[in-house]
């Protein structure tokens, strides 16, 4: 993975994001893609595509989808890679947008890829089922659940992308895709076979879409009044229509984000939660992002009165967010509001940790709440093969003032994982915590797996 190297303020074709209070893009320790939010248990989670860092400029190259988690809106756990194309025995290991639900107790990840069966190539909706939202996700029928044999409408081989899942209030489960074209279909309970035929809604429909359907439908309901929201042209912009049904007819309503950055594409999510709505996409906002290597974000708005969303602009992010993190309990090292220098891997003894640290490099945690008491010790679980390093605890910005400073060592190897305290004095009420890496240069320090201080 790369770690990535920020500048202190970084351009985004005309929009200036200074990096020492930005919020997006959302995960700075690879590249992602095509949002799609959830809440399941007062959570807020998001899977993501993962464009390879190392992807072409002009082509892309996704195998995995990621998940991320908050509940305060600002600080994202990463939960690494819930699915692999090469774990779809079906899939020519070309992962494009997903989306999951929950139903009964089970999850279901609705994702597109491009299909190997002799005769069905081209790309395909497939769906991936597990017991916890967390997962591993089993590809249940053992092969797509739309293919391009499917309809009789005027098709190509990227058609079968891009779907979107929603469970309406009665029960019935609704799937909506496309590329080129807008397809829709009813599902059965069981989430994994289709109900009934498969409809068309012609990509050039003026009253359905202001005559430009491009890709990336995600389908919404708030205050009975259906949204289907859809990257539109190309560079993409992302429009909206409204209905009173989830099967249409559909009412073009106009813009939600016109095209900005300097990605191609976007992608579109929305989602209310804790009183609040968001508005996901993705751009190019990460140094070295382009088309191919993009960045998901994150923008709070509020509807019009009249229902209507209101035309929004790519910004550094979330100003407020929704709750304070207790650093008295255990928090993972990638619970991560912004981070510069730093990876995330998968680690088979401890999970997901934080990786590929140097002297410089840093994470930022949002609104980390001290209470009155304070904090008198901080303790991490580290790991480190060659001299270990130390972190600056600091208070609201890089330079702000330290409250203590936690000296590791050597462990004996990566996942060798020893804890490491230190007393702390000074941290008291509301605060931006800042963990500032030192060591040795130029080597790697440590593996970071999780940290807590004590009152």
């Amino acid at each position: 993975m790369k770690a990535f190297r920020f500048f202190v303020v970084f351009c985004l074709t005309g929009l200036c994001i200074s990096f020492a209070s930005a919020q997006n893009p959302i995960v700075q320790t690879l590249y992602t893609a095509d949002p799609a939010p959830m809440i399941h248990n007062d959570t807020l989670f998001v899977f993501l595509g993962h464009d390879e860092d190392f992807a072409p400029s002009n082509s892309y190259l996704m195998r995995e989808y990621r998940l991320y988690s908050t509940t305060d809106m600002v600080n994202w756990t990463d939960h690494g890679a819930v699915l692999s194309t090469g774990q779809v025995s079906w899939s020519a290991n070309d992962a494009s947008a997903a989306q999951c639900i929950e139903r009964n107790g089970k999850f279901y990840l609705y994702i597109s890829t491009q299909n190997n069966t002799p005769g069905l190539g081209g790309s395909s909706i497939g769906v991936m089922v597990a017991d916890n939202i967390y997962g591993p996700y089993r590809d249940v029928l053992g092969k797509a659940l739309i293919t391009n044999d499917m309809t009789t409408f005027a098709r190509h081989s990227w058609d079968d992308l891009d779907p979107t899942v929603f469970i309406d209030d009665d029960g019935q489960a609704y799937l909506y895709w496309g590329n080129g074209a807008c397809y829709w279909v009813k599902l059965n309970p069981d989430m994994i076979s289709l109900d009934g035929e498969i409809h068309y809604i012609n990509a050039r429909d003026e009253s359905a879409f202001g005559g430009s359907f491009t890709e990336g439908p995600w389908l919404y309901k708030r205050n009975d009044l259906y949204y289907l929201l859809y990257a539109s042209g190309f560079p993409e912009a992302i429009r909206y229509a409204t209905a009173t049904s989830p099967g249409g007819p559909w009412n073009f309503r106009g813009t939600v984000m016109p095209t900005q950055g300097g990605s191609n594409t976007n992608h579109p999510g929305m989602i209310d939660y804790k009183g609040n709505s968001y508005f996901f996409y993705h751009n190019d906002g990460l140094p070295g992002g382009h088309s191919y290597d993009r960045s998901a974000c994150v923008e709070q708005f509020e509807y019009n009165a009249d229902g209507t969303i209101p035309e929004l602009a790519m910004t550094s992010g979330i100003v407020r967010g929704v709750g304070r993190l207790n650093p008295y309990i255990r928090t993972e090292a990638e619970t991560i509001a912004f981070s510069e220098g730093v990876d995330v891997e998968g680690n088979a003894a401890e999970g997901v940790c934080v990786t590929a640290i140097h002297d410089g490099d840093y994470i930022k945690v949002r609104d980390v709440d001290f209470g009155t008491r304070g904090a008198s010790k901080f303790t991490a679980n580290t790991a480190s093969r060659y001299f270990g390093g130390s972190i600056e605890l600091r208070l609201d910005s890089l330079d702000g003032a330290v409250i203590g400073t936690l000296s590791t060592d050597y462990t004996g190897e990566w996942d060798h994982w020893k804890l490491f305290s230190t007393e702390v004095s000074g941290a008291t009420g509301v605060h931006d915590l800042f963990l500032v890496f030192k060591g040795r240069k130029p080597h790697e320090l440590f593996n970071f797996d999780y940290w807590i201080f004590e009152e």
